[in-house]
């Protein structure tokens, strides 16, 4: 079988994992649950009178924050506690393509989850007439940051057979991620250290490469970072397990 092959039967496996149970359908009922508080009520969508879904994206690196190490915790540490990586990792694949077959199956479902919130445009459309070009491209960086959060989400659960261990790690991760250039946080920072290192730390923010997205601008450099974060994780989660079979 191909490497591609390989990767999609690991992808089957995983998606059929996730909807075997209720887990994955009381994930998607609270995620858009969530997204339209934050959107309608937290966000003020009504007030700000303007046709846009910026009260909508504004909340994503926040909602990731708790949402997306829930769906990434248990990709590695229910095979170690369950003893079942070892009898995955013997079968006719590569550690690679494990690894790359359990990401792209938890970052569908994923995805699968930010589509079902397409009401939101829709309800935007009928009040107004909104950059729908502008939307997409928020939609793109949206699922970039969700696949940056979920590859060290991803890395995480390989660390350890715990999956509390490994959401409360990636959480803290993703939280430095997000703080490093929160305004509230670089402001504070401006006052006590100088402008280059502030700038220097806040370039390693999800925070400044997702404001790009939702203004419409599809700059590479904000693409690059996103997907430099998934493929540093996903490197190290193949360090980590490599490490683990031969320990």
């Amino acid at each position: 079988m191909s490497a591609w092959g390989n990767i999609r039967t690991i992808a089957k496996r995983e998606m059929g994992g996730y909807f075997a149970s209720p887990v994955a359908y009381v994930f998607i009922v609270i995620f858009l649950l969530l997204a339209g508080f934050f959107t309608f009520m937290a966000g003020g969508f009504f007030e700000r009178q303007e046709a846009s879904l910026n009260a909508f994206f504004t909340w994503h690196p926040w909602l990731y924050l708790f949402l997306v190490p829930a769906v990434g915790m248990r990709l590695w540490s229910e095979e170690r506690r369950l003893g079942t990586m070892e009898l995955l990792l013997t079968m006719p694949i590569t550690t690679w393509q494990a690894i790359v077959g359990k990401f792209l199956a938890s970052w569908l479902f994923l995805i699968l989850a930010l589509v079902l919130t397409f009401p939101v445009i829709i309800t935007v459309n009928y009040l107004g007439n909104p950059d729908n070009g502008v939307i997409f491209c928020a939609y793109i960086g949206s699922l970039l940051m969700a696949g940056s959060y979920l590859a060290i989400s991803c890395m995480t659960s390989a660390l350890t057979r715990n999956q509390v261990v490994s959401f409360i790690i990636s959480v803290v991760i993703c939280l430095f991620l997000i703080l490093c250039g929160y305004p509230p946080v670089t402001n504070l920072l401006l006052r006590l250290e100088s402008p280059r290192l502030v700038e220097t730390v806040a370039a390693f923010s999800v925070m400044t490469h997702f404001e790009g997205f939702q203004k419409g601008v599809l700059d590479s450099r904000d693409i690059i970072f996103f997907l430099s974060i998934i493929g540093f994780s996903l490197f190290t989660t193949g360090v980590i397990i490599r490490g683990n079979r031969a320990g």
